[in-house]
């Protein structure tokens, strides 16, 4: 494919870009890159996920102007300070010398802390009925703790109507 700008070299570089909801392809060669300003992945400028993620994980001492705590992991020795250079756990149990960082991390960049996955489509109809039950059952209880018990009365037959649907 041509470069959409010079029209002469090779395309290399392919730009998708989404903004408001209006998807923009572009597809350039690295000198029109270049001269755009576009971060080119890869280059001494460009964009890096080690970066991204680098700075992720000290995002809230950055903000805070705090350095993270030396924390360490008992069973290989790295450090978080070193996780976060590299990147990667040192072994199976710095996820649990580290729990307490990854956590908010984790939810920063996935928006969530529990693999919810893509749903089957023969189970999908089943998966989704039991996954909305357990959002009513939360939902339920915070209107118990909060003491609305009519809003959780009918939450309750909500829940009921829909096992009753799935045969649970």
């Amino acid at each position: 494919m041509q470069c959409q700008e010079c029209g002469k070299r090779q395309a290399t570089l392919h730009f998708t870009k989404i903004i408001n909801g209006e998807k923009t392809e572009l597809h350039i060669c690295e000198s029109c890159a270049r001269e755009r300003g576009e971060l080119i992945p890869g280059t001494a400028s460009g964009f890096s996920i080690h970066n991204l993620l680098s700075g992720l994980l000290d995002f809230d001492a950055a903000a805070n102007g705090v350095k993270p705590p030396q924390l360490r992991c008992e069973n290989c020795g790295m450090t978080y300070s070193q996780f976060s250079k590299l990147g990667k756990f040192g072994c199976s149990q710095c996820y649990k010398h580290f729990a307490d960082r990854l956590e908010p991390l984790l939810k920063r960049v996935h928006g969530n802390t529990v693999h919810v996955g893509k749903i089957p489509k023969r189970a999908g109809g089943r998966v989704k009925t039991k996954r909305e039950i357990d959002r009513l059952k939360k939902e339920m209880q915070g209107k118990i703790e909060r003491e609305d018990f009519e809003t959780a009365a009918r939450l309750r037959d909500q829940i009921r109507e829909l096992e009753r649907e799935i045969g649970s």
